[in-house]
């Protein structure tokens, strides 16, 4: 049987390679435009052999076109064979854990064995969105305890003494099939913990779960992260030894001042989130006609050292030399760019660097 967590390593690439995305809507575009982009990035992903197709979770930003990934996961199901489909992540604080039990647990019944979750405790949104879907309530500091019903739910394993035992229960989900008499055909769901810091990365060591590691957001941690995890990891009943995965943005072209192009779209959106303004990406005739002062474009060049971005043999460079650094066991990549053609280009030119074959269905 196929391992659930651990990804196969495709042609040259030094670990298991996914994909990130985040449906982005880049301005003169709709949403149903990115969306049926992120439709074809997976069918490119499951075609070119990547080992799962993640879709992360934003709120109330105008650039990205991911409010709810169960609803396009459970269209991915229909769209591909071979590939492992998840959030990377599901911010849990921003929901009750019946509710993403129940969520997955049907996506796990629509393709048993390849449905991924991940767990984050950011609001992947402004302090004001968030407190709108919370109802005024923030429970990130929560986040341990929410993420131990969630395990108990997919788990059906409530203590004795729980409120919640033999009488709240996830369905779809083994408490179901218990109850209905059947062996469950689904398997375990793997759980996993998501992270920019050494917070995640010590409870995911506490708790046994594979951690992925947001290099997107804090590249210069991925080492000491990485390490913490491993240091601290307790075996559990869903993993037997510690597995990291590391994310990146990345902007890979032919050309390698059009991948800057393309990479500076992303740095000028981020620019707007530092200056509290929504999060627009632009297109790159519109960065080119900006004129930013000096703090701005220290701002926007900071980000684009964020970005591994240029050749696609550049870029894998840049991929190697940080799986090398950290032993990551699996690197994600999610491409930026203004235009669902430049982010599906980059994606089959990273498969392209690698040798990964391409293997129609």
């Amino acid at each position: 049987m196929t391992d659930p967590i651990r990804g196969a390593r495709q042609g040259t690439a030094p670990a298991a390679l996914s994909v990130l995305d985040s449906a982005m809507t880049g301005t003169g575009q709709t949403a149903a435009e990115a969306l049926a982009g992120s439709i074809e990035l997976a069918r490119l992903a499951d075609r070119r052999g990547f080992s799962r197709y993640w879709m992360n979770e934003h709120h109330a930003m105008p650039g990205v076109s991911t409010s709810s990934p169960p609803v396009l996961l459970s269209r991915l199901t229909a769209e591909t064979s071979r590939l492992r489909l998840g959030a990377g992540g599901i911010m849990l604080p921003n929901h009750p854990p019946l509710v993403v039990a129940e969520q997955f647990g049907m996506l796990n019944a629509l393709a048993p064995g390849r449905i991924d979750l991940g767990l984050g405790r950011a609001p992947g949104t402004d302090h004001a969105t968030a407190t709108a879907l919370r109802r005024g309530a923030s429970d990130a500091e929560d986040f341990p305890q929410q993420v131990a019903e969630l395990l108990h739910f997919l788990g059906d394993d409530f203590p004795a003494e729980h409120p919640y035992a033999d009488r709240v229960y996830a369905v779809p989900g083994p408490a179901q099939d218990r109850l209905n008499g059947v062996t469950s055909r689904t398997g375990r769901l793997p759980v996993w913990l998501l992270g920019s810091s050494g917070y995640s990365a010590q409870l995911a060591a506490r708790l046994g779960l594979p951690f992925a590691f947001a290099a997107h957001f804090n590249p210069r941690d991925v080492v000491a992260a990485l390490r913490l995890y491993r240091d601290r990891f307790a075996p559990s009943e869903a993993l037997a030894e510690p597995y990291a995965l590391v994310s990146f943005t990345v902007a890979a072209s032919d050309d390698e001042g059009e991948a800057r192009r393309q990479a500076g779209t992303l740095a000028h959106a981020m620019l707007r989130m530092f200056q509290r303004k929504s999060y627009l990406l632009p297109s790159p005739e519109e960065v080119d006609a900006y004129t930013y002062d000096a703090q701005e474009r220290q701002a926007v060049d900071s980000w684009l050292n964020h970005v591994p971005h240029g050749t696609p043999e550049q870029v894998t460079a840049h991929l190697n030399q940080v799986q090398r650094d950290s032993g990551a066991d699996e690197l994600m990549i999610g491409s930026v760019g203004h235009s669902v053609q430049a982010r599906l280009r980059s994606t089959e030119l990273i498969a392209d660097a690698y040798g990964m074959p391409d293997s129609p269905r």
